[in-house]
């Protein structure tokens, strides 16, 4: 039984289809069929049900597979400790980032993570939360941006900083003030809202509960850019968190940017990581990177005034 074996499984047990697990193994479909029956031969079980036109895991090809995977992961992480071992600066670092705020803050501290670190290879993977924290637990992410608090045993969680709230609305709403607004401002209005899964959702329905503001049910976002453009189209309003409010993203002219006189919504990040894992003085060194630049960010961007948008 090899490793390159095990990962064929394991491509199997994900796409469920040959073709597409050879292709993502770099192999052509016969040298995948004919390692797989070979690894049934060595186990002496069947891993795979098959017939004259598709095929089905076994209940034991789906229970191999996990462990397939989970053997995999620690292999890997085997080798990134010896490399971190060597060098804290090499290897590779597997972070993850949910949908609200990886296109936002990423693409400003990745550079400087490359500059600081060339040797050092991350690999990048955006997920709402809930699978973020699913697969860092199990070993397939080396740390994740999540937002706080995340409740866990296992895991270390260093805070990073807090963003505020903005209230996205259109031109000419009524709410439009340079003085600023209230959350009492909200409780005669239904808020914009992302779907279910999303953190964002949660925080925005927080700030709802508190005001007063009710949510539009009528409508649920899938990302952040389907909000800020209904907003533009005068559908509703909506809440932003500031980072997704800087630059070239905010372009439109047709929206306005209200920030809260008080209640200061706002939404505590973090980078989490397990305690156990050999990577913890990088990821140190990194929350720090990340700490300082989000903080020159929304320094930057926090004005005098209720209107951060003309």
């Amino acid at each position: 039984m090899t490793l390159r074996e095990l990962e064929y499984l394991v491509a199997l047990a994900k796409y469920r289809h040959f073709g597409r697990a050879a292709e993502a193994c770099l192999v052509s479909q016969p040298t995948l069929s004919t390692q797989i029956r070979k690894l049934e031969a060595e186990l002496g079980t069947p891993l795979v049900e098959r017939d004259s036109r598709s095929f089905m895991l076994t209940a034991f090809g789906k229970d191999a597979a996990e462990r397939a995977k989970r053997i995999l992961i620690d292999v890997q992480q085997l080798k990134n400790a010896a490399l971190l071992n060597q060098n804290q600066e090499l290897g590779t670092l597997r972070l993850g980032a949910f949908p609200t705020l990886g296109p936002y803050f990423l693409p400003h501290v990745v550079p400087q993570v490359h500059e600081r670190f060339p040797q050092l290879e991350i690999l990048l993977s955006e997920e709402k939360s809930g699978v973020l924290l699913s697969r860092l637990r199990s070993g397939e992410l080396d740390a994740a941006l999540l937002a706080l608090p995340v409740e866990s045993d296992q895991l270390q969680v260093e805070f990073l900083f807090e963003e505020p709230f903005l209230l996205a609305v259109p031109k000419k709403h009524p709410l439009v003030d340079p003085a600023g607004i209230s959350m009492e401002d909200l409780s005669r209005y239904d808020l914009m809202l992302l779907e279910e899964g999303h953190c964002l959702r949660e925080h925005a329905l927080d700030v709802c509960r508190l005001s007063g503001a009710g949510q539009k049910s009528s409508f649920q976002a899938t990302s952040l850019e389907t909000l800020r453009l209904m907003v533009g189209a005068n559908v509703g309003i909506t809440l932003l968190p500031m980072l997704a409010t800087i630059g070239p993203i905010m372009s439109s002219d047709q929206i306005r940017l209200l920030k809260f006189n008080d209640g200061n919504p706002k939404r505590r990040i973090g980078l989490c990581w397990r305690k156990s894992s050999p990577t913890g003085p990088l990821l140190k060194q990194l929350a720090e990177m990340f700490r300082a630049t989000a903080q020159q960010l929304l320094r930057e961007e926090s004005h005098p005034g209720g209107l951060t948008r003309d």
